[in-house]
């Protein structure tokens, strides 16, 4: 990548509990955050459309080129260690699946 990606672009609304908490966990990895409200930020709002299918589904990240709608702290962290590695703290281990979790991926087809 040409250009060296300092934080995690965050889109969020005032009183979004998906936003608070996917905030909340990855301030807690203590990844750094732009963050754009789309109620304050028109342009903001026009690119969480341009990548939601024309919804303001909050929140949505971009890191880089790789727009995520609604992404789990997991996902944003993977793509991170993908095209920010820089960006992730030292010593940060992805969550291991359970053996639930195991089980139910091998049924239903998934990954295991």
């Amino acid at each position: 990548m040409n250009e060296e990606i300092e934080a995690v672009t965050f889109y969020w609304r005032p009183g979004c509990g998906f936003c608070n908490r996917l905030h909340r966990s990855l301030t807690s990895l203590e990844v750094p955050l732009d963050m754009h409200n789309i109620w304050d930020e028109p342009e903001a709002a026009a690119t969480v459309r341009s990548v939601a299918n024309g919804n303001e589904t909050v929140p949505t990240v971009v890191v880089g080129n790789t727009s995520m709608v609604n992404p789990t702290p997991a996902q944003v962290m993977a793509v991170l260690t993908d095209q920010a590695p820089h960006l992730v703290p030292v010593g940060y281990e992805p969550p291991q699946p359970t053996k639930i979790t195991k089980t139910l991926n091998r049924i239903l087809g998934g990954q295991t």
